[in-house]
This record gives C-alpha cells, structure tokens and sequence, in this order.
C-alpha cells in the first residue's frame, strides 16, 4: 500500500497484493520473491497511472538487476513520485522479500530512497551482484530445480509442480522466467484495479439499505406493542 498520513486518519492511495497476479498469469507462489517483485511492480504503475504520471516516469526497460533510479531522469514539471519504505515488524534480513517488493516499485517508476545492502546478491564482502538479483526476481532457480526433478522422476516433478506446469502450458511459454516477462509486461500495459462484478445487486443494495431515524423508531414501538401483547 501507498499511505499518507492526516489529521483524521491514514488515507490510502493505492494497493495491489499478490493474489492480483492470479490475473496476469501467476497461479501458484503467490508469496515468494518473484511476486513480491511483480506486486511491488503492479502497485507502482497502478499508482502512477491513477496520477496520471505513467507516461511521465515508466520505469526502467530493462530489469537486470540493477539499482534503478527515477530521479536521475526527472521530468521538468513534475517531480518523480516519493515514498518511504515502511517495513513495520518484518526482519529486514538480506534478500527478504520486502526488499523483492521495493525492487518492483522503484522498477515501475517510484522514487523510493535505498541502497542495495539487502538485497539479494549483495555479500558480506560489500560487492553487488545484479545478475543473482535478476535470477531471484525471475525465479530461475525454481527453473533450474523443476529442471533437474523433471530429469530424475517426472511424477515427482508433477507431484510438486503440477500447478506450475499447468500455468507455463497456459500461458505457452517453457520457463518461469518467461512466465514472469510476460506478467511483467501485462503488469505494465493494464495495471488498473477492477471493479468486482455484482451478481445480485438487487439483493445486496436490500440488506445493505439504511433505515431513517422515523423508521427505526417506528420499529422499536412495534417491537415494544409486540411484548406487551404477548404478556398481557
């Protein structure tokens, strides 16, 4: 979520959760670093867009890892969008995947002040590795392991990753990491939240209606007449 802070309580500019990528493509791991980064992602251009500031900051072209800044390109008259990461109680231990979701929102065009100390491929000798990054953000080593299964037992392979295997057919590529450059790029085209269809708005808006001072008065005296009757 993208939150700012008033007087009369917290106000929610935009948000996007991982379930969302379901629609794009993603129908399992919904909660590793891969779609961290692709709801990181999602929410940045949802945002952007609903300032109507997506064509202004697009993000970076090319996702290899690399520590993207928005501000080193800023538009005259108007400013990257900044927010400030706000990790609540969460260990930010290195490679977590909060920093999976930073990555995606400063990718898809938000000026989000960070370093690269934790993220993944950074090492305790103080050196960065963006290619390691980029594999994580692709999930290539769930390719190089669904791999390696499907080579030693192919029903192990579809005992674990029949959900996989079903969502590459589908969206007929041969890797999660195509899968992913896909969602990415769907990510980026529409990033809108829609409206969910009401199936019975006549029975919802029913329960839902308010009643008016007159009428709940009216009520609680018919209720009242009701037990006095029946103790009469």
């Amino acid at each position: 979520q993208v939150i700012y802070a008033t007087v009369t309580g917290d106000k929610i500019m935009a948000s996007a959760t991982s379930q969302e990528l379901k629609k794009f493509g993603i129908e399992t791991g919904l909660t590793n670093y891969s779609a961290a980064y692709a709801t990181g992602l999602l929410l940045a251009r949802r945002l952007l867009k609903s300032l109507n500031m997506d064509s202004l900051y697009q993000g970076t072209d090319k996702t290899n890892g690399d520590d993207y800044d928005v501000t080193a390109d800023c538009n005259e008259d108007k400013q990257p969008f900044k927010a400030v990461l706000d990790v609540g109680i969460i260990a930010t231990t290195t490679g977590n995947r909060t920093f999976g979701a930073l990555k995606g929102a400063c990718d898809g065009g938000l000026n989000i002040p960070h370093s690269v100390k934790r993220y993944p491929g950074y090492s305790k000798e103080g050196k960065y590795d963006a290619k390691a990054h980029r594999d994580r953000i692709y999930g290539v080593h769930v390719d190089q392991y669904m791999k390696t299964l499907k080579e030693e037992s192919n029903e192990e392979y579809l005992k674990q990753f029949s959900v996989w295997d079903k969502a590459l057919k589908k969206a007929g590529v041969t890797s999660v990491e195509k899968l992913y450059e896909n969602v990415h790029a769907k990510i980026r085209k529409d990033p809108v939240l829609k409206s969910k269809e009401v199936k019975n708005p006549k029975r919802i808006n029913k329960k839902n209606k308010k009643l008016t001072l007159v009428q709940k008065k009216a009520n609680i005296a018919a209720k009242i007449k009701i037990a006095m009757e029946s103790h009469a």
